[in-house]
């Protein structure tokens, strides 16, 4: 026994082609954003590998021209944009570090913390739609199922005939519907849950770079 969908397609109501056009779109723009997002995630970590020795290396020196200049040069690193932020908050200081106080390293903390917040939401942006379409597409299928077994009883009552033959094409149309909605919600909730993990992964990974830069600071104002 084989499917043949484009007869299925072919005797589809109006309505249930309206529904499988939603979901295609639906998962069209759902691997879209996972395509986008494994890019940008990929590319992040990818640079900060290569940064994040190089920076660790010229901090251990005391290097901090170096410093700045490799996080002002890896701008895709995730790490690099926050350690830039606070570099670049005490920057005029950093030529006399005996000038470096608690305020200043305060506010570089609240530098970190800002653009933390800014890469956190640049990477989440999406994910809204991830969820959205795995917590949906099931029931828009079901609701393409819902009026096809409807459409497929009516007919029955129209003809005055009955049986399992009567109402098998019309009842396998509108499963179709259902498992089409599922083939689109199952890559979506899993992709979702992945780099959702991934981004957290991201966030513990900027929020150990920094607080050790601002450790490196307090240690020098207390030197």
């Amino acid at each position: 026994m084989s499917l043949d969908l484009f007869n299925l397609w072919a005797q589809m109501g109006m309505f249930a082609k309206g529904i499988v056009f939603v979901m295609v779109i639906m998962s069209v723009y759902s691997l879209t954003i996972v395509f986008t997002k494994l890019v940008q995630l990929k590319r992040s970590e990818r640079e900060t590998r290569k940064f994040a020795p190089q920076f660790s290396r010229a901090i251990q020196e005391e290097n901090l021209d170096q410093a700045i200049s490799l996080a002002e040069k890896n701008k895709k690193s995730h790490v690099s944009r926050v350690l830039g932020e606070a570099l670049a908050e005490v920057k005029p200081l950093l030529r006399d570090r005996a000038t470096i106080t608690a305020a200043d390293i305060n506010s570089a903390e609240r530098a970190v913390e800002r653009q933390m917040l800014i890469v956190l939401s640049e990477f989440k942006r999406g994910l809204g739609v991830l969820g959205t379409v795995g917590s949906t597409a099931p029931f828009v299928g079901l609701l393409g199922t819902v009026v096809g077994v409807i459409t497929a009883f009516q007919g029955i009552a129209a003809s005055g005939s009955g049986g399992i033959g009567a109402v098998s094409a019309g009842i396998a149309e509108a499963l179709v519907e259902t498992a089409l909605g599922l083939v689109v919600a199952i890559p979506a909730v899993w992709f979702y849950n992945y780099l959702t993990g991934r981004i957290e992964y991201f966030n513990v990974e900027m929020d150990n770079s920094s607080s050790e830069l601002v450790d490196y600071f307090i240690k020098k104002t207390a030197a």
